[in-house]
């Protein structure tokens, strides 16, 4: 059991608390101000033990500093190259200034809670209230560098070094917006199609099939099935600067998309000349980088063609509006998009599928209606 003591220090009297760790070895905690704040420790701690969820508190000095590597380390090899490289950013520009010198123990959710609200409002001028000297940053930069301290914190649970994670149970995070997305209609994308000029192929490959802009570039001539009217989609091109990395899909599995005889057609023109290995956009060897977002040649077919404002990753919400309204089920939608479970298709075109409400009750006034007696005498209903 553990026992208490008291000492005398210049500024008074301190107490101290002798027990035994798990191990059998003694320990001792000093600097309790008062005699009941001991106590309180001297229980903890052999609940703890009992319990089997005793932690050495010198464990819990290492420094979030310390731990970090390994979890960045970790994640590299996790997840796609653009995925680690925003964690590695969230890091060091928001986790590591603040917490890479504090050692873990000293955590608690309070302060995490604070730097939340922090980063969430703009930094003030403080000769000048009104200038703003750094805007405040968006929900999802404060979601992801919460999530990587949160992260580092759980490794530190694991190595035992924390009995929980004092960053879990925030109730400030802040909330995402959705995205207003945009649907071209077919005539739309044959405008913008028109205009794409040397593009028109891509256009139509993203308009018709749904694949992403990444896994679009990474397209190679082998993965057009002529036979089958499909599009083998198992990689995917990430941009990183000028550079590109390879990698899988994001739901992580090779997919078979089915694309129509008249973008095939396309393709195979598109095609015509190369190797197998060689890529189906651009000049064949080398990925073809994203347009930039004003004064590319995407923004300018985009003018040219009046259609709304969009990127290219738009249409994929496109190529969804247009399948749906041609009456593809939401289970064959899903498996060509790539999502692992139709679920998610509902819940991202929601606003797509309320017209099938209305289908509904057309549906079943036309097949029903005609059973359903009229009232008459006491049957009809009165006010």
């Amino acid at each position: 059991m553990a026992t208490i003591e008291s000492y005398e220090t210049d500024s008074g009297k301190r107490y101290m608390v002798r027990y035994r760790m798990p191990s059998g070895k003694q320990t001792k905690k000093r600097g309790f101000r008062r005699k009941r704040d001991a106590e309180d420790f001297a229980n903890t701690v052999e609940v703890s033990k009992l319990s089997g969820e005793y932690v050495m508190p010198s464990l819990g000095r290492i420094k979030v500093d310390e731990l970090a590597p390994k979890w960045l380390e970790r994640k590299q090899s996790d997840v796609a190259p653009s995925n680690y490289r925003t964690l590695e950013s969230a890091w060091r520009t928001h986790v590591q200034p603040k917490w890479g010198a504090k050692a873990v123990a000293d955590i608690d959710l309070a302060a995490v809670e604070e730097w939340i609200a922090d980063m969430c409002r703009p930094a003030l001028d403080s000769n000048d209230p009104e200038k703003v000297v750094k805007k405040a940053s968006g929900a999802t930069t404060v979601i992801r560098a919460y999530g990587v301290l949160a992260g580092i914190l759980d490794d530190a649970v694991k190595s035992r070094r924390l009995r929980a994670n004092p960053a879990r149970g925030v109730e400030n995070l802040p909330r995402k917006t959705s995205k207003r997305r945009v649907y071209l209609t077919a005539e739309d994308v044959a405008r913008l199609v028109g205009e794409a000029k040397q593009h028109r192929v891509l256009v139509l490959t993203l308009a018709y099939t749904g694949i992403r802009w990444g896994e679009a570039v990474a397209l190679r001539v082998r993965d057009v099935q002529f036979l089958r009217r499909r599009l083998s989609v198992a990689d995917n091109a990430v941009q990183l600067g000028v550079d590109h990395a390879v990698g899988q899909t994001k739901s992580r599995k090779e997919r078979s998309v089915p694309v129509p005889q008249f973008v095939l057609d396309e393709l195979a023109v598109q095609c015509k000349g190369r190797d197998h290995e060689d890529l189906v956009f651009g000049d064949g060897t080398d990925y073809l980088p994203r347009p930039k977002s004003s004064g590319g040649w995407f923004a300018g077919a985009v003018k040219r063609a009046k259609v709304q404002r969009i990127t290219p990753h738009d249409l994929r919400h496109t190529c969804a509006s247009l399948a749906i309204s041609a009456g593809v089920n939401v289970l064959a939608l899903a498996r060509m998009l790539g999502h692992a479970d139709p679920s998610v298709t509902l819940r991202v075109y929601a606003d797509l599928f309320d017209t099938d409400l209305d289908a509904v009750a057309e549906a079943l006034n036309t097949k029903c209606a005609q059973f359903v007696p009229k009232p008459t005498g006491s049957n009809v209903a009165t006010a």
